[in-house]
């Protein structure tokens, strides 16, 4: 019975991925309801149910009462909540954070020479400079946090955003961790302010060469840091 009830919940799965891969279901429309469904494909409602209770884990339908369920697009809450339990788990550390950052603030970098407004480019140096300013290492944080969530806005990549807003909780974890640990060595905090200051102008310049050597040298920073607390 079990068996037939996990092929029934599949069924109903893979028919809604088809019905939005053929363009008929489009991301904000209704599905179905359960009852029509359940007749059409010839399963229980029960089936029906848990097949939409696992797309909206996955954060493709999401449910209103009393209005139905709907297609969406919402991936960050599944990717976050994996990656927290990956650091709980002890299945990553700060030294892979830190290189998956690399990659995607490599290409937010490069992106965002090209994209970023005069806005933002204002709003980055204010940051650089604030961070390097601020007394408090904790507050001096999270400046630094605004100042990537930034970047990442300024790429222009809904991808990448959508990337990086998932992961927002653990990365913003891990850079107030590793800005309290680097600016207590006065060398390792003047290259780090250093750098943040470079990226900011590159981008204000629209220069994505210098955006990218600038953050090459926050993350060589970084990683120094990691490798001094734990060899890996």
């Amino acid at each position: 019975m079990a068996e037939k009830t996990e092929r029934a919940y599949e069924k109903v799965i893979e028919h809604i991925k088809g019905e939005i891969w053929q363009g008929t279901l489009k991301r904000g429309e209704r599905l179905p309801p359960e009852r029509e469904l359940a007749e059409a494909l010839g399963v229980s409602r029960s089936s029906v149910r848990e097949a939409i209770r696992t797309l909206s884990l996955l954060g493709f339908v999401s449910s209103t009462q009393g209005a139905g369920n709907f297609v969406t697009c919402d991936i960050e809450p599944n990717l976050r909540e994996s990656l927290r339990m990956m650091v709980m788990l002890g299945e990553t550390n700060h030294l892979q954070i830190s290189q998956l950052r690399r990659g995607l603030e490599s290409e937010n970098a490069r992106l965002a020479a090209e994209r970023v407004s005069p806005r933002q480019a204002a709003r980055l140096k204010e940051l650089a400079a604030l961070m390097r300013d601020e007394p408090d290492p904790q507050r001096a944080s999270r400046y630094d946090q605004e100042f990537h969530s930034l970047l990442c806005e300024a790429s222009g990549n809904r991808l990448i955003r959508a990337l990086f807003s998932a992961m927002l909780s653990t990365f913003n974890d891990f850079i107030s961790t590793m800005y309290v640990r680097i600016v207590e060595d006065e060398g390792q905090a003047q290259a780090l302010h250093a750098a943040h200051r470079q990226l900011a102008d590159a981008l204000a310049g629209h220069d994505a060469g210098a955006a990218s050597q600038a953050m090459h040298r926050h993350f060589e920073v970084v990683d120094a840091s990691i490798r001094r607390e734990r060899p890996q």
